[in-house]
């Protein structure tokens, strides 16, 4: 068990909470980008089976790794072929944007239930039982995740949404000249794996302010709904 505590990134005690979590955060990122590919005339991801909520098919195995070891990850990538799109350049970065913000959304809606569920007191601010206990710290990580998620894949660097997104915004010229950088991602990942001093300078801040912004997010609603969290 000491072992497990060092390897991962998360308490263990919290793990199954965190892949409940992921799995909800995952699905729904990568399903949001298959959808709206589909809606804007790119049939891959839908012949390959990826417009589906199903978290089965999302899933990329060492992305789901990383994550438990390192504190970021990925699930599989949706396959997009822009030239389907009538505005290649506009609808890839809708594709692109949209992953990021369903996590925003379920982030938003996790804070919204929670704040309804706890001013009604069907789980009380004092979590007396483990059960309350449970679903308070279940709608904290499942809240404070997503915002991660959001964040982590608005970062411009590939294969991230963030770095779709500038490839796409930029001009062709410029676009050509950051795709020659590609190759140096998965470097660039472990970098931010292996040495703590990169960890500092990225994962750390992106953890830091999505918990300040669930933090806000969740006593704003809590207020909204008439009350104050304790």
């Amino acid at each position: 068990m000491d072992f497990l505590d060092k390897l991962l990134f998360y308490p263990l005690e919290q793990l199954p909470f965190y892949l409940i979590a992921l799995i909800i955060a995952f699905t729904v990122h990568e399903f949001s980008h298959a959808y709206f590919a589909n809606k804007f005339g790119d049939p891959t991801a839908k012949l390959l089976g990826r417009v589906t909520l199903n978290p089965a098919v999302h899933f990329d195995f060492l992305g789901i790794v990383l994550l438990l070891i390192a504190g970021f990850g990925w699930a599989r990538p949706v396959p997009i072929n822009r030239q389907n799109f009538s505005n290649p350049r506009r609808m890839s970065i809708i594709v692109a944007a949209v992953g990021p913000l369903s996590n925003l959304l379920l982030g938003i809606l996790g804070a919204l239930i929670y704040a309804v569920l706890y001013q009604t007191g069907i789980i009380p601010p004092e979590g007396i039982t483990k059960t309350d206990q449970a679903v308070h710290l279940f709608f904290n990580i499942f809240i404070l995740l997503n915002f991660f998620l959001c964040l982590f894949n608005l970062v411009p660097l590939p294969p991230l949404d963030g770095y779709r997104i500038l490839e796409n915004a930029l001009p062709p010229r410029m676009s050509a000249k950051i795709q020659k950088f590609e190759q140096w991602s998965i470097l660039i990942f472990l970098l931010i794996i292996l040495l703590p001093f990169f960890q500092n300078y990225t994962i750390k801040p992106l953890y830091d302010t999505a918990y300040a912004l669930s933090s806000k997010i969740l006593d704003m609603f809590i207020l909204m709904t008439g009350g104050y969290r304790h």
